[in-house]
This record gives structure tokens, sequence and C-alpha cells, in this order.
């Protein structure tokens, strides 16, 4: 495995964002642990800054550079939304100019959130490619520092922190499901359970398309290009194909990979909703799926950790609503 982040790294991005970011909270439910036939944990960041878990691996990539005495004209990102909020945010706490690049068709919640941060916000064409070549081009004119959602080891350590956090509290967890796109966050969570429970398997939770299971099976990226984005009502997990840095971390630590559907997101979402009083987007809805999976309900061990990944969402487009 080639990695760059190591637990000095994620401790240091722990003690990095400390203060600035929400240490947020473990919930169960009885009711739904009862119905996956599991002991649940639900790492909340929900509750988060700007609203996702994106905060933490944004905000450490920015302090990174700023303490290598890197400080950009201009910070850079591309997102579908929750990354670009966080880096929106992260950079007016760090008293930066922000330009953010979303897709056509962003949520209104998301793309109103990074202009209230105070960062310029960009369209672009609804592709990967559009996203990646809008925002080099700008980054280019503004001699700007691009702060990538996912290829980035400084965003992998920051987001590894909710791996950090959830075992210090439960460090006997056996499972943690984490939603997948990029694959920051999985890999960054599958690192801090290498070193701090490595019987814990963490297993990651698709959109119908993606087909990661084939990749890490072959060890081999067997996506099509160019990427693209799939077609799921959950747009913070849209990215059909993984980063270049997050693949061999990947391949390395993840095992399983479990596929659900959009129905099955928005049902999560609905059960969240209505057992936990939560209100969560629909890739927080996947995590809760593929906890209640026959896949997953049948794997051995009792405790398992589930990733509530973000909470923006259209309040006028609840995900039961429009599957």
């Amino acid at each position: 495995m080639c990695s760059e982040v190591g637990l000095s790294e994620i401790k240091a991005a722990g003690k990095r964002i400390l203060g600035h970011v929400h240490r947020t909270p473990i919930l169960q439910c009885s009711t739904i642990n009862r119905i996956a036939g599991k002991d649940l944990y639900f790492k909340c960041e929900n509750f988060q800054k700007t609203g996702s878990f994106k905060a933490r691996g944004a905000l450490n990539a920015l302090k990174g550079s700023l303490e290598k005495g890197l400080k950009p004209e201009m910070v850079v990102t591309h997102s579908s939304g929750n990354h670009g909020q966080a880096v929106a945010w992260a950079a007016r706490q760090l008293g930066l100019d922000c330009t953010v690049v979303v897709p056509e068709g962003t949520p209104s919640v998301k793309c109103d959130a990074i202009k209230g941060y105070g960062a310029t916000l960009v369209f672009c064409t609804p592709t990967p490619t559009g996203r990646k070549e809008t925002a080099d081009r700008i980054a280019k004119e503004t001699n700007g520092l691009i702060v990538h959602p996912y290829d980035n080891f400084d965003v992998i350590a920051g987001q590894a922190t909710i791996g950090l956090e959830l075992l210090e509290e439960v460090p006997d967890l056996d499972i943690i499901l984490v939603p997948i796109s990029g694959g920051g966050m999985t890999s960054g969570i599958a690192l801090a359970a290498k070193y701090l429970n490595p019987k814990c398997q963490v297993v990651a939770v698709e959109p119908a398309g993606k087909n990661l299971q084939k990749s890490l099976n072959a060890k081999e990226r067997l996506w099509e290009n160019p990427p693209q984005f799939l077609d799921t009502i959950a747009e913070g997990i849209k990215t059909q194909q993984v980063g270049q840095l997050t693949f061999p971390i990947l391949c390395d630590l993840v095992k399983q990979v479990v596929t659900v559907t959009d129905k099955e997101m928005a049902d999560g979402c609905r059960m969240i909703a209505e057992r936990m009083k939560l209100v969560v987007e629909a890739a927080s809805g996947a995590a809760l799926a593929g906890a209640l999976s026959k896949q997953v309900t049948e794997m051995e061990g009792k405790k398992v950790g589930v990733i509530l990944c973000g909470g923006n969402l259209d309040m006028d487009r609840f995900p039961w609503h429009i599957v």
C-alpha cells in the first residue's frame, strides 16, 4: 500500500482541527438495532460544521498548507456540494479567498451555503471532467491552490479523524459502514481502523452502478473513461470512480462493498427521521441501508459503526418523496 497517512498524521490532523470542528456524537437506536440484528453506532457527521464530514479534511488541508508557508492567492476546489461548502468555510476561517466549482444541477441549499461562506460560485458542465477542467483553469488564472475533494493526503488524514474518534469511544467495533464517492473518507477511516483496531472491517457502501468491488478484487481500475457521475439521488456519492491516491488504500484495506438502490437510501433516510428524529441526506441513508442489507446482517460481528456523513438536503425534496 502506498500512503503518506500514518497514525501520527491522523493524530496531527486531529490536533490541527481541534476547537474548529465538532467532535460529533455517536448515537444508538434500540428499534433500529432490533431490525438490523446488530448494535449500530451512528457517527453523526450531519451535526458537523457545514453539515457534513468534509469540514475535517478541508480545514486540515488548508491549515497544513499555511503551516508549510504556502499562503495561496486563491483557494480553488471542485465539488458536488459538501466539499465546496467545507472549503469555503475553512477558507473564510483562515482569511483566504475561495472559488468553488460545482456541476449544474447542484442542490440550491448547497450552492446558497457556499455563497454564504463568502466564496465565489462557478457552475460547470455536470461531468467529472468538466468540474476538473474548470477548476484547473481558474487555479491557473488566479495563481490558486486546488484542494481536491479526496486525492489529497491532508484531506484523507482529516477525514480519518472520524475513525479516530469513533474507535476511541467504541474501540471494539467489528464493522464500520462508510458511504463512498471518491474514497477520501473511506480510505481515511480504513487507515484509522488499521492502526487502532486491525480486526475491524471497513465496508464501503456505494450507489448502484459504481461497481467498486470488481476493481478492488482485480486491484485494477476497471472503469471506462472518461469518468462519469452516477444517476442517483445521493449527489454526495455520485462520483463513479474513486481517486488515484485513495484506490491503493482501498485495495489494501477494504475487502467488501455493499451496493444499495435509490429506494433503499431513501428508506434509510426516512427510518432515521422517524426513529432517530434526525434529518440526513441520501448518502447517509446509504449507510443505514448497508447496515440493513443481507450482506451485512449475515456478517460476523455484533458492533457496527454507521457513518452518517451529512445532512445537507433540500427541505422541499426529502429523499423518500422523490424516489
